[in-house]
């Protein structure tokens, strides 16, 4: 997929995983990867952005499987956020879609 795609709605699928469910860096990125390619290392700073913005708010929670693990868990600013950024992602994709459709689509 290119590279710009997935920049540009990266930002908005950790926005609707984590709304689904509290999640921790490394499961987000497992996440997402089973759908788009992601680095491990993009999403990090991406989720330390959205905290400090005040989206996300984190706690630890004990693992079984080694040290604790830091969860991010959407606030009601990024609720906000994720829907406004829903509505803009739906109205740019309808649009490309009707401008793909009108020009290939009449060959």
């Amino acid at each position: 997929m290119n590279v710009q795609f997935k920049k540009g709605v990266l930002e908005l699928c950790v926005l609707v995983l984590i709304s689904n469910k509290d999640q921790y860096g490394y499961e987000l990125a497992q996440s997402i990867s089973k759908r788009i390619n992601v680095a491990e290392g993009t999403i990090y700073p991406l989720l330390r952005r959205l905290t400090k913005e005040g989206y996300f708010t984190t706690y630890l929670a004990e693992s079984s499987e080694g040290p604790s693990r830091k969860y991010y868990s959407l606030t009601n600013k990024g609720r906000a956020y994720m829907n406004q950024l829903i509505n803009e992602w739906n109205e740019f994709s309808k649009s490309v879609n009707e401008l793909i459709e009108e020009v290939i689509g009449n060959d």
